[in-house]
């Protein structure tokens, strides 16, 4: 075999086995998701929340816990035809009274999740207004009197 065909053929092989590999090792699911922070406290954005998937998209919940913050749901779309896919939203509790929400579709492109967190801002802001404004934070304890420049 000539010299000048021995790297040519080296690539060649090189190339082949990486696109058998990406054939035969099937693409893990994306795990993107989609987040808001809630400033109208745990029981008005849970109750939103839980709205918004049972009747405003009439999607099917199938396990719902408001203790552990979580619900889980069936989520339908166009784009998916009418199979269903799982879906999930979880409510965290902040130390300050805000919660965060986290939408996860993993079946789905990433944009079917900020969707619906736009949809629970929405309508949290329809329903409540605006949102509590937060207490200035506190100052430090050790301070001394406002004006005092010290000696």
């Amino acid at each position: 075999m000539a010299r000048w065909l021995r790297p040519a053929l080296a690539t060649t092989l090189v190339a082949s086995a990486f696109t058998a590999l990406m054939v035969l090792v099937p693409a893990s699911p994306a795990s993107a998701k989609s987040a808001y922070d809630s400033a109208y406290g745990f029981e008005r954005t849970w109750n939103a929340g839980l709205r918004l998937v049972r009747v405003d998209l009439a999607l099917k919940v199938t396990e719902k816990d408001d203790a552990n913050g979580y619900l889980l749901f069936d989520y339908k779309s166009p784009e998916s035809g009418q199979k269903a896919v799982p879906g999930s939203m979880e409510f965290i509790r902040g130390k300050d009274g805000a919660v965060r929400v986290v939408v996860q579709i993993p079946q789905m492109p990433g944009y079917h999740e900020q969707v619906v967190v736009d949809s629970l801002s929405r309508k949290l802001r329809n329903e409540y207004g605006e949102p509590p404004k937060r207490p200035p934070p506190a100052a430090p304890k050790d301070a001394g009197p406002e004006g005092d420049g010290g000696t």
